[in-house]
């Protein structure tokens, strides 16, 4: 009878490490998912604080359409600055261009109003071979 079950013990005990392998190789997929989340939040976050710095110094500058479009539109002068520092703040952000796009809009009185779009582009080092582009887009109206 002794004989029969000569090994048991080994092959619970191979099960056992199998089964504790599979879960920590899980704890260690879940830590990469996290980390790689945190990681894109980051970029967003990043990407959203620039967005909206850029918006802001529109608000405090004359805010007629012709002077947002001759200052911080693609290709002017203040776009210029600012793209600089998306391309130090995020990566990628310097093949992939932001852009600003102002729309006159409504002109008249009493107010001028011009719609913004700024957009922030960036791509996570280890997502370029895959040729993933990630972005952040805010619209807003100047009055």
């Amino acid at each position: 009878m002794r004989r029969n079950q000569s090994g048991i013990m080994l092959l619970e005990a191979l099960i056992a490490i199998l089964i504790f392998s599979v879960g920590i190789l899980g704890i260690v997929g879940m830590q990469a998912s996290t980390i790689k989340a945190s990681r894109d939040a980051k970029y967003r976050a990043d990407a959203s604080l620039l967005a909206n710095e850029l918006v802001g110094q529109m608000s405090i500058s004359a805010r007629d359409g012709a002077t947002l479009q001759s200052r911080f539109q693609t290709g002017q002068a203040d776009y210029a600055l600012w793209a600089t520092r998306v391309a130090a703040a995020l990566p990628g952000a310097l093949v992939n261009a932001p852009t600003v796009v102002v729309d006159p809009g409504l002109v008249g009185p009493p107010q001028t109003s011009s719609t913004v779009t700024v957009t922030v582009r960036w791509q996570a080092p280890n997502e370029v071979a895959a040729n993933i582009v990630h972005s952040y887009q805010v619209i807003v109206r100047i009055i």
